[in-house]
């Protein structure tokens, strides 16, 4: 049996991949847009999901198996996968809780709101940027409702291919160490920037960063959300490793280092506020747990963790160092930043890094103790 004819199993959904691209290192991005699923059914009673890109269709199979999705369109842009979609969501369609098109997806979202056909959680999981899906996908989110982006796109994403980074994301991206962090920040700072030009603003509910794949969830809300305080840029001295938070109205008086003198790299502008509702979250996480996933139990409770703290982290390695001694465990330097009264946490983005107030120096001085 050849792989395109495997049955394979996520959930509580079976299906085959047939033609289609399945990544199976992907899960943990499904999952939790199911959790978030459930907790949209359960506060408004109802649930009608855009699957923009469906592939083989197992995003919308668990939409409508586990996130209780009353009905699910599953647009695929490829007329090639048909027969896999038909035969992984026959049940779906037997039960009359959706349908199948194939069509560009802007000519979707433009589809929609032309008919005020708003839904409640739009999917639009691209490869490589989402970027020429920002604007669109917005007119087929309902006030209130969720979308759901990806990024492939990691060069970019991480300062690799600066140039790419302004055509994509109007935004200068810079290499340094947090630079997957900044590919969500740019993600979230594009989105929010082009919900500002209709009057209107996006709130990250959660941001995932897994297996090279950047996902964000936002909620639509009415009111412009960007503000000077929460879109901004990040500066970094690759000399002594210290970061710093740059307003706009700083821009014309940025000077070198105050610590070595030595000139800074400059990304942005992108998001600077918090990656997660970190209230969102613990409802996730309870739902979680009663569905018996302690993976993403673990997962959920670093994201809560990290949720607000400063936009950037630091690698142990690099601590490590510069501090001249053996690499401290990532537990023993967060309990000893904690107890010098420094909110510090994991982040979910590598296991080898901390995320805190103090700075890189505090750092690398408790690691010499």
């Amino acid at each position: 049996m050849t792989e395109a004819e495997m049955s394979h199993r996520e959930g509580g959904a079976s299906f085959k991949v047939g033609q289609g691209f399945y990544r199976r290192t992907s899960q943990v991005g499904r999952d939790l847009a199911i959790l978030a699923a459930q907790l949209e059914k359960g506060d408004r009673g109802q649930l009608r999901v855009l699957d923009s890109m469906a592939g083989c269709g197992v995003r919308s199979l668990r939409y409508w198996l586990e996130g209780g999705a009353d009905w699910v369109l599953a647009n695929e842009g490829n007329p090639e996968m048909n027969g896999i979609l038909q035969e992984n969501l026959g049940p779906m369609l037997a039960a009359q809780a959706g349908e199948i098109q194939h069509r560009d997806a802007n000519r979707v979202f433009f589809q929609c709101y032309d008919r005020r056909d708003y839904y409640d959680l739009v999917d639009v999981d691209s490869f490589g940027s989402p970027v020429p899906f920002l604007n669109t996908s917005l007119w087929a989110v309902r006030l209130g409702g969720l979308v759901y982006l990806t990024s492939t796109d990691g060069r970019t994403a991480t300062g690799h291919e600066r140039e790419q980074s302004l055509r994509v994301y109007g935004a200068y991206g810079r290499s340094h160490p947090s630079g997957h962090e900044q590919g969500l920040r740019l993600l979230i700072g594009s989105t929010q920037q082009q919900a500002a030009t209709k009057g209107l603003g996006v709130i990250p509910l959660f941001s995932l960063y897994a297996h090279s794949v950047y996902r964000v969830m936002l909620r639509l809300v009415s009111g412009q959300q960007l503000t000077e305080a929460n879109y901004g840029f990040l500066a970094y001295c690759h000399d002594c490793g210290e970061y710093e938070t740059v307003t706009w109205r700083q821009l014309g008086r940025i000077s070198p280092c105050s610590r070595d003198g030595q000139s800074r790299v400059l990304s942005g502008p992108l998001w600077l506020g918090a990656l997660h509702d970190r209230q969102y979250l613990h409802r996730m996480q309870t739902l979680a747990q009663q569905q018996g996933w302690p993976s993403r139990v673990k997962l959920l409770q670093t994201m809560i963790a990290e949720a607000d703290l400063p936009p950037y982290f630091y690698g142990l390695g690099e601590i490590g160092r510069r501090s001249g001694r053996d690499m401290l465990p990532r537990e023993q330097l967060l309990a000893r930043l904690r107890a010098r009264g420094y909110r510090s946490s994991a982040t979910h983005i590598t296991p080898q890094a901390v995320k805190t107030e103090a700075d890189l120096a505090t750092c690398v001085a408790i690691a010499r103790e």
